[in-house]
Formats: C-alpha cells, structure tokens, sequence
C-alpha cells in the first residue's frame, strides 16, 4: 500500500501513496502493525486523513485510550497545541514537558502501546518536529558489562519527575498537584513476551530504587544520551496533512521547541497497552 521508503539505518519508514478514506480500506491497517514491529515509526507523508477515519484506523489496530481534555469535539481525540487561543494555561504547562525525550504512559502498569499524530497546523520552518529514538536498538548495542550493570534495576517513574524538568519555576501549588499523580516503579529493562529487550528511559525516570540519587540520576543521563545519540535519532520535519505513528513501548520521542503561540496543532489518538512491563 503506497511506495515505501527507509528513513534511516535504524528506525523510522516513510509512505507515500496513501490519504484520506484510503486508511480505513484494504490491508492499511495489517501493513501499518507489521512496519511498526520492523522500524518502529511510520510516516505517512499527504496522508489528510480526517477525525473519524483517525479513530477507525486506531481502532482497528487497539483499544483508543480515552482521555478526553475538552478540546476536541470527540473525546477520542486529544488536540496537542501550546497556543493560548486553542488551551489552557495549565495544559499549555503540563505540554512543555513533551520537549523532553519520553514515553507516554509510564507511569501505568501497562504502557499505552502506541499513538497517531496527525498534522492539522504547523510551526514555522525549523521548529515544532518531532525527534525518534529506539530504546531496542539501545539496548541491543550496549556493552555486555553495562547489560549486566542495569539487568535487574528498578526505577522510579512519575509525573511530577518530568513536570520539574519542564516547568522548574512552578509555584508549590502547582507542584503539590504533580505529587498526587501516582509514582510506578518499573524494571529498567523491559523484557517483552516475543524475547525483545529495551529501555525504560526519559523524563518520567526520576530515581533508580535504592541507589543514591547522585549515582541515579547520572546512570539515567547516560542511558538516555546514549539511547539518543545524533546518529540514531529520526527527526520528522511535520508538514501540513501528515500523520505519524510509532510504537510507544520501544520509541523515546519529544518535540523540538517552538513559540507557544505557534499555530502548531496536532490531533492525536492513542492506543491501549498490551503487555505489563517485566
């Protein structure tokens, strides 16, 4: 379906040919999984796909978690803008943390397993992409001693770990409300049902259980610049009536900044997990 391209050595593939009322017919969807599992993103450049045909997409590839901000007619879809005339100023907050490498959902037992953007507005010429970068393929190239170093770590993920990163200046108000989120601890290393290992890695990993804090966060630094380095990391320039999804339990990912009241509008629907991380 549609001419398909590899982006780089190591994650991400491009489509051309498919758009609009064309995702919902044929073998799209089946295509769509197995490009998934291989490069981890698909881009859909000139996709134009309209709200209902996004969450009949989604939903024939999972359950669509629900969670609905008000902004968006369809409580099936999240509207991702920092723009004050499209949102809040505490949702316009809680976004900045997505400037920071992260996975969406780590804080749940259960990870959602993946998400759809696609591009309704964009930012000017150089700002507001989207950067890619796969914890299997950290992992993998991994020394043998720093496998052995991290095998059974247990991290600390929360919320507020993240929102102190993005907003370091919030008042203790502000702060108190980021604390009441629930903190998960996961193993560091994911070990996935197929035999598959990757990383649990990003702003939400606030502390390594039982180690010292200074020793902590440096090892969670170092993974990450690893799992991120320039040579393994896909950057997606957005244009006008693309949609992009990727595997949300293998792929960092994190929005390039731009000004918050940039015309940059994303609308977004995300998938359910599948398997609980051990």
């Amino acid at each position: 379906m549609g001419t398909i391209t590899a982006l780089t050595p190591h994650v991400g593939v491009e489509v051309v040919g498919v758009s609009g009322h064309g995702f919902v017919s044929g073998d799209v969807a089946a295509e769509c999984e197995a490009l998934l599992r291989e490069y981890g993103v698909v881009v859909y450049r000139d996709a134009h796909i309209d709200d209902d045909d996004l969450i009949e997409l989604s939903r024939s590839m999972g359950e669509i978690a629900v969670v609905p901000t008000g902004e968006h007619v369809r409580p099936e879809i999240q509207t991702i803008t920092s723009n004050p005339g499209r949102t809040n100023l505490v949702m316009a907050a809680v976004r900045r943390g997505n400037f920071f490498w992260h996975f969406d959902g780590a804080t749940e037992v259960v990870p959602q397993k993946g998400t759809f953007l696609a591009a309704r507005a964009v930012a000017d010429p150089g700002e507001g992409g989207t950067q890619f970068a796969s914890t299997y393929v950290a992992y993998e190239s991994l020394s043998d001693d720093d496998k052995s170093l991290i095998a059974d770590l247990q991290v600390e993920h929360s919320f507020a770990a993240a929102q102190r990163l993005a907003n370091p200046d919030a008042p203790e108000d502000q702060r108190a409300m980021w604390d009441r989120v629930p903190t998960r601890v996961h193993p560091l290393v994911w070990s996935r049902r197929d035999g598959r290992r990757s990383m649990l890695l990003g702003a939400t990993a606030g502390q390594i259980v039982g180690w010292p804090h200074d020793e902590s966060r440096a090892l969670l630094d170092r993974l990450v610049d690893w799992a991120t380095r320039p040579d393994v990391v896909l950057h997606h320039d957005w244009r006008l009536g693309d949609l992009v999804t990727w595997d949300n339990t293998g792929m960092l990912h994190r929005a390039m900044p731009f000004e918050p009241t940039s015309p940059r509008l994303m609308h977004r629907t995300t998938l359910v997990g599948e398997e609980a991380v051990a």
